[in-house]
């Protein structure tokens, strides 16, 4: 009878579950990062990876895994039914060790949806996520985990740098590569353009998810709180949340010096580049040595991003290549070298020749998964296609693709735009070419009449444009004057300037259109006068984007309530 530790199969099911909640991670930031009207879709890949993957990891994926037949390969063991108990962890149940592996598999098919977002089908998502899950996935972790060639060698990956995000982060490159940028993203120089996330806090609650459950992805792989592992856990623990934070650090002050302003999005990818940097080797490093590849990480993951999007034109709306493909390969090198002497001297090898060993495990993986993927993708773009079409692309994925008008029931688009998805066929009626008179007839319904006011006092109407932070006080010089009524608005807008110029992500991102307020008073008793000396005022700092003032002369006014017009409909509360 097999002995089992209830202490051992309860961490690792934490550890599980733990692991298993990064999918709400990685959806909420792949949603943030994105536009809304994709938000039903991301949401929509992300359930489904897992929810594909989890019964074909069961089918085949894990005796692929973790069977013995070879170095190189597992075994096809159909629903999962042989004897695995020569390669449980101690103290731990099959289905334990199952389910936990299950859960990593799942990571590594959802990292590939944030660089292909926005423009793929969801048909062939699901069958790419599905291939992954099936064989691409399973067979580099047999190599690496599962006793296969690697693993002899002593290549080491704790937690999954390699066998989990990079294998992901390729697949998403490769991805991003084949089905080429979204719409607008490039100029017709080649220039990027930023194209921003609709909800960037969305993202961050994202971040904060993945941070949490990385304690569960790095901390979990210990598979066991018994002899010794409790300590061993502690120390994965300390060191990934150390890499972390000093990625986050680093790539706020590496932003404020480059962009001149500390970039909120690559901070985030900087908090998810130092956890996938430090997965490999959490376990084998010392505090200083996980700060060290925080650091790089942090760095690595700006330039990445910057090369990715702009030198070579690969559209990745999440920087998902970047961080997992990029960092993962990068923390498993560092691991090479900055292992510490106790745990090198454990292994039997000198450093060169574990650092050997850690590129070779890189390299090699790294071929696998470029050729396997790639030819999924060729025979998906083959046969059903990757990507939707430009129509469906420009007015969003998740009416045509699942029929939902709007993620966000209270901000629906107008009637208009959800018609324009559904169907994009022209009509034979609009396929005709109407000359322009008689396409676009006009009529003149009556001649213009001489300006009538509707009573002798002089009703004026003036509108003054100012920045957002300088209402308040103009509010107060306007109630000073005796200005009682005025109708305020959030309105975007430029002048002379035509805007300025902001970075997002690395990309410039020319801001046209400004947040200014715009207020809008009608005056009788009050001297139009006045009320423009005063607003000057309270409005002038002498820098470009101030605001302007604008007055008109008003022919009525009437007052709903009352019937009254004019003069008299403005005497209890001056207010158009």
């Amino acid at each position: 009878m097999e002995l089992f530790s209830d202490v051992n199969i309860m961490w690792t099911l934490i550890g599980a579950a733990l692991v298993f909640l990064m999918q709400a991670g990685f959806a909420m930031c792949e949603c943030g990062f994105t536009r809304a009207k994709n938000a039903g879709n991301i949401i929509m890949k992300n359930v489904m990876d897992y929810a594909i993957g989890t019964p074909l990891y069961w089918l085949i994926g894990f005796g692929i895994m973790f069977g013995t037949s070879s170095a190189v390969f597992g075994t096809i063991d159909l629903l999962t039914l042989g004897d695995y108990s020569a390669i449980l962890p101690e103290g731990v149940s099959f289905y334990t060790y199952f389910i936990f592996q299950t859960v990593f598999c799942a990571t590594s098919a959802t990292i590939v949806s944030g660089a292909m977002a926005e423009r793929t089908k969801f048909s062939a998502y699901c069958i790419y996520s599905a291939a992954i899950s099936l064989l691409i996935y399973p067979l580099s972790g047999h190599w690496i985990w599962g006793g296969g060639w690697l693993a002899q060698l002593g290549f080491h990956d704790f937690a999954g740098s390699t066998a989990v995000h990079m294998v992901g982060g390729i697949c998403a490159l490769i991805g991003a590569i084949m089905l080429g940028p979204r719409i607008g993203k490039y100029d017709e120089n080649g220039k990027s353009k930023a194209i921003p996330g609709h909800n960037i806090p969305m993202a961050a609650l994202g971040v904060f998810i993945l941070w949490f459950c990385w304690f569960g992805f790095n901390g979990g792989s210990t598979v066991s709180m018994t002899g010794g592992k409790a300590e061993l856990a502690g120390k994965v623990f300390f060191t990934t949340n150390l890499a972390a934070a000093v990625a986050t650090v680093t790539v706020m002050i590496f932003t404020w010096i480059r962009y001149k302003k500390p970039d909120v999005s690559m901070t985030l990818n900087g908090s998810l580049a130092g956890l996938v940097a430090i997965t490999a080797g959490c376990d084998v490093v010392n505090p200083w040595a996980a700060a060290v590849i925080g650091l790089v990480a942090g760095i690595a993951v700006v330039f990445a991003v910057e090369i990715i999007d702009q030198k070579l034109h690969v559209d990745d709306p999440v920087g998902a290549v970047s961080v997992h493909c990029v960092c993962g390969a990068l923390g498993t090198l560092l691991t090479g070298l900055l292992i510490t002497n106790e745990d090198l001297a454990a292994m039997g090898k000198t450093r060169f020749e574990f650092f050997g060993i850690q590129v070779l495990g890189v390299m090699a993986t790294a071929l696998w998964v470029v050729v396997s993927i790639t030819i999924v993708f060729t025979l998906i773009k083959k046969t059903i296609g990757l990507r939707v079409s430009p129509e469906v692309e420009i007015g969003g994925l998740d009416l045509p693709e699942h029929g939902l008008v709007s993620a966000y029931a209270d901000f629906a688009p107008s009637l208009g735009a959800v018609n324009a998805g559904m169907s994009f066929a022209p009509s034979p009626a609009e396929e005709r070419v109407v000359d322009i008179d008689a396409a676009v007839p006009v009529q003149v319904a009556s001649a213009p009449r001489e300006k009538a006011f509707a009573s002798d006092v002089k009703l004026t109407k003036v509108t003054i444009l100012c920045k957002q932070e300088r209402l308040a006080a103009l509010e107060k010089a306007m109630t000073g004057i005796g200005i009682t009524g005025m109708t305020v608005a959030n309105v975007l807008g430029c002048g002379v300037q035509k805007g300025r110029t902001e970075y997002y992500r690395g990309s410039e991102m020319d801001l046209n259109l400004l947040p200014k307020i715009q207020v809008e008073i009608v005056v009788a008793k009050v001297p139009v006068r006045a009320v423009i000396d005063a607003a000057k005022k309270v409005l002038y700092t002498g820098h470009i984007g101030d605001g302007k003032i604008f007055v008109y002369d008003v022919e009525n006014v009437v007052k709903v309530r009352t019937g009254e017009e004019g003069y008299a409909a403005l005497q209890d509360v001056e207010q158009f």
